[in-house]
């Protein structure tokens, strides 16, 4: 029957008492799914995460650059991973450089952004992430 009305004789449930199938065009029924399967793909929304590195004696104007690419970066709907990398003698007055981190994401909440992470020690590095606040 499926032959004479040129479609495909599909099996949906092969365990059931009499075997349940289905006559349908198959090359239709896949393209159909690859339409559905794309739509979906175009609505869904990627997250990039950019990072940001500082120094502990960085500048106020190169701060101010940083901070307001980590603006842009949140208004774009990215997250922004905040990193202070210590070298050198920096090591030895790790106090200082947390000071100004934590001074940092200060700033950078005041612009409207929401902590997804907390600042954390790693070696010779601390590290947030922060992640764009709710939009009005």
């Amino acid at each position: 029957m499926a032959d004479s009305e040129g479609l495909d004789l599909i099996e949906i449930s092969p365990n059931a008492a009499p075997p349940v199938v289905k006559m349908m065009d198959y090359g239709k029924y896949k393209y159909q799914i690859q339409k559905k399967l794309a739509e979906a793909k175009k609505k869904q929304v990627v997250i990039d995460v950019k990072e940001i590195k500082f120094r502990p004696n960085i500048e106020k104007h190169d701060l101010e650059v940083k901070i307001n690419h980590i603006e842009k970066f949140l208004e774009q709907g990215d997250k922004v991973k905040l990193l202070m990398q210590f070298r050198g003698r920096e090591m030895a007055h790790k106090d200082l450089g947390l000071a100004k981190f934590d001074d940092i994401v200060k700033q950078v909440l005041e612009k409207g952004a929401v902590i997804e992470s907390p600042s954390k020690m790693m070696g010779n590095r601390v590290i947030a992430m922060v992640a764009p606040g709710k939009k009005k």
